[in-house]
């Protein structure tokens, strides 16, 4: 392995490990909500954790349309955007592809986790907001250092997906 290679494997690793801890430790702390076990309950108790995840993705493009209409490039057709401006823009579009993923994980979750373990749904968006951070830090740093937030939500989405489809098909 090159050492960006090692670098961005070394990420992914601590990125997954510190995803798990995190929704473990956070699912255990907070209490299952107290609601009707009904679909429909299910579904609004976990669209009002999916504001609390999309927060970062609104500072994301309100970050880049900031840095536009205070440049040159607030004609984005002329190629002026600074580095900063470009890795904004990609941290903004990874995080709506990994917030559409997040969206339908956390929502089938949420329709077929057992009632008393519906704490995950809100552990699952706090997980979300925090990685989508330290991937935001990570790539302004340096590119390399996206991978934990990267890989943290990516193997949490494909987490979520995979229980979803175990307990509807064991259901």
């Amino acid at each position: 392995m090159t050492r960006d290679q090692k670098i961005v494997a070394t990420g992914a690793v601590s990125g997954i490990v510190g995803m798990v801890l995190l929704v473990w430790g956070l699912s255990s702390a907070i209490e299952p909500p107290a609601l009707a076990d009904t679909a429909a309950d299910r579904i609004a108790y976990a669209l009002r954790w999916a504001v609390v995840a999309i927060l970062p993705y609104f500072a994301m493009v309100a970050a880049v349309g900031n840095a536009r209409f205070l440049s040159e490039a607030i004609d984005p057709t002329l190629g002026k955007e600074s580095q900063a401006m470009i890795v904004n823009g990609r941290v903004a579009d990874n995080t709506l592809q990994q917030y559409v993923l997040f969206l339908v994980g956390m929502l089938g979750l949420a329709v077929t986790l057992p009632i008393d373990r519906l704490s995950i749904v809100a552990a699952v968006a706090i997980t979300f907001v925090v990685f989508r951070i330290v991937f935001w830090i990570g790539y302004r740093i340096k590119p390399l250092y996206r991978a934990p937030g990267f890989s943290s939500i990516a193997y949490m989405n494909l987490g979520m997906l995979l229980a979803t489809l175990w307990l509807w098909l064991r259901g």
